[in-house]
């Protein structure tokens, strides 16, 4: 039988449990503060970040048709500034520093007010340095009271974790590739796009999973000590998960559940069923679950892609018995592949238009110095913003040319995946979307959000190393 431990905490945080959620007054500003906090990493402590209101609660509920009126205020001993991702706010309140909006200085705050149009699962996070890597991330849950009703909810934040510094974590992998790394897969070599990951009749490995994480989180948890949730006998549960790991792509394993996917990055789908899906960083899935009556305990793993690493939470009727699970996997996982994406349908498409502009963007990069880049540009604070009209359907035809998956995220906007490798189909409206090694993956949306806008790998250290463009309108 698992038994609970008690989770450290120290004298300015909660307990270190499952990020609760409370619902937000719109009438008053949600006071949401970055603060350090202390959880257990399988029975050592560990000194991380939190976004949280005052009473302890980790980010925020709302309502769609609300006003987003948020005051973020730092508690942190460094500058930092919150990113609302998958949300369309003004340019200036996006929060991205020098791009949109300066940071907050330590013990500084920022106040922000719009309109929220639209309900679904979205998250908040640091774009400050590499804070992200200090699990500065929170839930961020806009309901539509019509949807869903007489479902549980159950909000599962994915994470990676280490104890060493992250600024340790890049130079070494700056380092250890100069020194050796392998031979730099990029736009240099010949592709045959048709068969994936056929170079020049030679079948490559992707390479997946840069760093060495000391454990990976569901609720900033590992399975020595998961959250047990309860839920009613033969209840329906609609299940939020959100990636907010830093390098780390899963798949999801329901065990003897089978769920309904229903919506994605927060954007409705129609319905697919299955039993294990993949999940990218980044990325959202909301899933319904049909739960069988019994005191039965229903487990939710999420496998790290490639290996037999994981994570997860525990669904348990009332009585049911709650047994170990090991934190390894029978059999190590695939690589994410784009299956599920080509049979995804948007609920709600983008209107047919021929596109206006068109981008030509290639994920480039050289492994042996591990250097990122689109279109051979590694991004610094002098490289140009991509221009942009208001009113343009605006098309992205990303190519990955390297041998590692890139989940790439554009800001200010939600996007429709309309072509996987020279199929045109009307997918799934997203905010962030995988690019597999060697594969072309083109995407749809309307400028209709002035500003200036990011748009870059939502892996940590492939952004710092120079994945990373912006939008500007003209």
């Amino acid at each position: 039988m698992l038994t609970r431990r008690a989770l450290l905490m120290n004298a300015a945080a909660t307990a270190a449990t499952a990020p609760s959620l409370s619902f937000a007054d719109t009438s008053q500003p949600t006071a949401l503060k970055i603060q350090r906090r202390t959880i257990d990493v399988n029975g050592k402590a560990a000194s991380v970040y939190g976004i949280m209101q005052s009473n302890g609660a980790h980010g925020l509920i709302t309502e769609v048709g609300a006003r987003f009126r948020v005051r973020v205020e730092n508690g942190l001993d460094e500058p930092s500034l919150i990113h609302w991702h998958g949300l369309t706010p003004p340019s200036n309140e996006d929060g991205v520093p020098e791009i949109s909006g300066p940071i907050i200085p330590q013990g500084g705050f920022v106040d922000y007010d719009f309109p929220l149009a639209f309900g679904g699962t979205y998250w908040m996070h640091s774009h400050y340095g590499f804070q992200e890597h200090y699990l500065a991330a929170a839930p961020l849950i806009i309901r539509e009271p019509a949807k869903y009703f007489g479902c549980q909810e159950v909000v599962v934040m994915l994470a990676d974790f280490s104890f060493t510094p992250p600024e340790q974590i890049y130079a070494s992998l700056t380092s250890h590739k100069k020194k050796g790394g392998s031979e730099p897969m990029t736009a240099h070599h010949d592709m045959d796009m048709s068969h994936g990951m056929d170079m020049g009749g030679a079948t490559m490995a992707p390479d997946l999973n840069d760093v060495s994480y000391d454990a990976f989180l569901a609720n900033d948890r590992t399975l020595a000590d998961p959250e047990i949730i309860k839920v009613e006998d033969g209840g329906r549960v609609l299940l939020r998960l959100v990636n907010s790991a830093s390098m780390s792509a899963f798949h999801v394993d329901l065990g003897i559940l089978q769920g309904k996917l229903v919506a994605v990055d927060g954007q409705d789908v129609l319905p697919v069923t299955g039993g294990r899906f993949p999940i990218a960083t980044g990325q959202r899935l909301d899933i319904l679950l049909e739960l069988p009556r019994g005191t039965t305990a229903f487990p939710l793993l999420f496998v790290l892609e490639g290996e037999r690493k994981q994570t997860g939470v525990i669904l348990a009727a009332p009585g049911a018995e709650i047994h170990k699970i090991p934190q390894e996997a029978q059999d190590a996982s695939p690589a994410l592949d784009l299956g599920l994406e080509s049979r995804l349908r948007a609920a709600w498409p983008l209107a047919p238009r021929k596109a206006d502009r068109v981008y030509t963007l290639d994920l480039t990069g050289d492994m042996a110095s591990y250097v990122w880049s689109i279109n051979n540009v590694v991004w610094s604070e002098s490289t140009p913003p991509l221009p942009l009209i208001a009113g343009e359907r605006v098309e992205l035809a990303i190519t990955n040319r390297t041998m590692m998956p890139h989940p790439m995220h554009l800001h200010g906007h939600r996007f429709q995946v309309v072509e996987i490798d020279g199929e045109r189909f009307s997918g799934a409206v997203r905010d962030t979307v995988l690019a597999p090694p060697m594969k072309k993956v083109v995407v749809a949306f309307d400028a209709n959000n002035p500003g200036h806008w990011a748009f870059h790998c939502h892996l940590l250290y492939h952004m710092h190393a120079g994945m990373f463009a912006t939008f500007r309108y003209a």
